[in-house]
């Protein structure tokens, strides 16, 4: 029982998050979402695999940046990536 309520706050955002840095979260959660959901698509299982264990390590490698400037570049980098997926996915099935 302890373990799942250890795991439940480690999930939570430190309390003192400013309204900046809350909306910032919202948008690499939105975009972590996003790429898993275009991972989905990709047909081929090891293919697939790669995509969203390289997802996860990216995020998570990137978990403690806190300057603004580099999160914001980050965001759109990771939008950037997205789209260009998402361009090969719609590519592939046509």
């Amino acid at each position: 029982m302890m373990l799942l309520e250890e795991m439940a706050t480690s999930r939570l955002p430190p309390a003192t998050l400013t309204l900046k840095q809350f909306m910032r979260r919202q948008q690499v959660l939105l975009l972590y979402r996003r790429i898993l959901q275009a991972i989905r698509e990709v047909p081929n299982d090891s293919d697939r695999k790669y995509l969203k264990d390289w997802a996860r390590e990216e995020f998570k490698r990137n978990k403690s940046a806190t300057e603004e400037d580099t999160i914001r570049m980050m965001i759109t980098q990771g939008n950037m990536q997205l789209k260009e997926l998402e361009k090969n996915l719609a590519l592939a099935k046509s």
